[in-house]
C-alpha cells in the first residue's frame, strides 16, 4: 500500500525492507507491482494492477501522462496536488529548523495550464520521420509530442510544423535540441546541436520562420556558444517594469508570465520602503527594473549575454539602474559594498549562492529577499543568514513548473 507520495512525485511503499517507488500512485493506493530498476535507497516499483483506489485521483488532461517525463503529478486532482506540492516544500524547510511559529507561509501561488513560455524539446531523425519531444521519466527515450497541456499554444503549434522543417536537415539518428521562448513580439527558437548550415538549409529554415511568423531563429553547434542568427525578423522583445529588453536567443527568463508576476510581487513587498536596492544574479533584469519604480538599484550579473540585455534596459531608467558586471559564485560583494543599500534581493540558479549569502550574513543590510528555484539550496543559504543574525519573517510559495516535482518561493530576512 502507498503510505506517501515523495517529492518527486513517486507514491512510496515498503516490501520486506525495501523501498518501492511506484509512478502515478496516491496514498491508500493497494497495488500489485514488480521490482524495477533500483533507484536510490530501494526499487522502482512497476504497476501490474490496481486492487484499491486511494482517494484524490484525477483523469490526467495529457494523452501523453505517464510515457512523458515532464509531468509527474497530473493523475492528482486539485486539492491533493496542491498539498502535495506544499508539503514537498515545508519538508525541506522544517528539516533545517526554518518554519516556526513567527515565520509566515503565504499561500502557494499556481501557475495555470497551458502558460508554459520556456521549454527545451529534443528532436531525432528514426528513419523517414522526425521524433519531437521530451524525453521519458528516468529514460533517454523519447516521446513523440502529438500535444502538451502545460506550453503556452503559440509553441505547441509550432511542434508539427518543426517535424516537417528538421527532417531534411537530419540524417537518420542525428538529433538536436530546440530551445523555445515565447517574447512579447513573437517566438524565438534556437536549433542546438546543428551541422553549420549550407545555403540551402539556410534558405529552407528562412523560410520555415516566414511561414510560422517567428520573431527570431538562430543556430548554435553546443549549449553554451553564442547562437548565430538564421532569421531575425523581429527584435526579440520582453517587457520588464517599465522597460522593454532584447534578450539574447535562448537566454534564461522566467518559465511563465503569472509565475514572473508572483516572485516579482513578492520580491517588491520585501524590500519594504527601501529606496536603494541591489539585485544580485540579475539576470536581464527581471526584479531590477520593477524594482527601479520605487528605489535606484544597483543590478550585478555575471553571464555576458545576460548583461547585455540588462545594460539595455539601464539605459532606459535614466540613472535609476546601474550595472555591474561580476561573477557573484567566485567575486561576491562583500559587506563593505553591501552596506549602502537598506534591501538586498538574490535570485541565483539552482545551486544557490552560498559565497554570497555568507557575505551577505556579515552585512548590515535590514532587508533580504532570497528568491530560489531549489527549496535545498535556498535552506543552505537560509541557515547562512541566520547564523549571521537574520531571521526568517515570510514564505512565498510559487508553483511555476505546474504538475512537476519542481517548487519555487521568495523569502523575506530581516536583521
Amino acid at each position: 500500500m502507498i503510505t506517501r507520495v515523495g517529492g518527486r512525485g513517486d507514491g512510496l511503499a515498503e516490501w520486506q525492507g525495501s523501498r518501492l517507488y511506484v509512478p502515478q500512485t496516491l496514498v491508500g493506493d493497494r497495488l500489485m507491482v514488480k521490482f524495477g530498476a533500483h533507484r536510490g535507497d530501494g526499487w522502482e516499483g512497476v504497476p501490474v494492477s490496481l486492487l484499491e483506489e486511494g482517494k484524490g485521483r484525477a483523469e490526467p488532461p495529457c494523452p501523453h501522462f505517464g510515457s512523458c517525463g515532464g509531468c509527474v503529478a497530473q493523475h492528482m486532482d486539485d486539492a491533493t496536488y496542491d498539498a502535495w506540492k506544499l508539503e514537498s516544500l515545508t519538508t525541506v524547510l522544517s528539516r533545517c529548523g526554518l518554519l516556526g511559529e513567527d515565520v509566515t507561509l503565504h499561500p502557494v501561488s499556481r501557475t495555470p495550464a497551458g502558460s508554459r513560455r520556456r521549454a527545451v524539446m529534443n528532436a531525432v531523425r528514426r528513419g523517414k520521420r522526425v521524433w519531437l519531444g521530451f524525453n521519458e521519466a528516468h529514460s533517454h527515450r523519447l516521446v513523440d509530442l502529438s500535444a502538451c497541456t502545460v506550453l503556452a499554444p503559440p509553441l505547441v503549434a509550432l511542434i508539427a510544423p518543426l517535424r516537417d522543417a528538421l527532417a531534411p536537415l537530419l540524417a537518420d539518428g542525428q538529433s538536436v535540441d530546440v530551445a523555445m521562448t515565447l517574447l512579447d513580439d513573437g517566438v524565438d527558437l534556437v536549433l542546438e546541436g546543428l551541422n553549420r548550415p549550407d545555403l540551402r538549409a539556410l534558405e529552407h529554415l528562412a523560410d520555415f520562420a516566414a511561414a510560422q511568423d517567428l520573431a527570431r531563429l538562430s543556430w548554435r553547434p553546443h549549449d553554451g556558444q553564442p547562437a548565430e542568427p538564421i532569421a531575425m525578423r523581429r527584435t526579440g522583445l520582453l517587457g520588464f517594469g517599465q522597460v522593454s529588453v532584447s534578450p539574447a536567443p535562448g537566454a534564461f527568463l522566467q518559465a511563465s508570465r503569472e509565475g514572473e508576476s508572483a516572485l516579482v510581487t513578492a520580491t517588491l513587498a520585501g524590500v519594504g520602503e527601501a529606496d536603494t536596492i541591489a539585485d544580485l544574479f540579475a539576470g536581464s533584469g527581471t526584479f531590477s527594473f520593477p524594482l527601479a519604480v520605487k528605489a535606484k538599484v544597483h543590478a550585478v550579473e555575471g553571464d555576458p549575454t545576460a548583461f547585455a540585455s540588462l545594460m539595455g534596459g539601464a539605459r532606459q531608467m535614466a540613472g535609476k539602474v546601474t550595472a555591474e558586471k561580476r561573477d557573484l559564485f567566485r567575486d561576491p560583494l562583500p559587506p563593505y559594498d553591501l552596506n549602502r543599500f537598506q534591501a538586498v534581493v538574490f535570485d541565483p540558479p539552482r545551486a544557490g549562492a552560498q559565497a554570497q549569502a555568507a557575505q551577505i550574513a556579515d552585512s548590515t543590510v535590514p532587508n533580504v529577499v532570497g528568491v530560489s528555484c531549489n527549496p535545498i539550496s535556498f535552506a543552505r543559504d537560509a541557515e547562512l543568514l541566520i547564523k549571521g543574525g537574520y531571521r526568517l519573517t515570510d514564505v512565498w510559495p510559487v508553483d511555476q513548473f505546474l504538475w512537476s516535482s519542481h517548487m519555487e518561493l521568495v523569502g523575506w530576512f530581516k536583521r
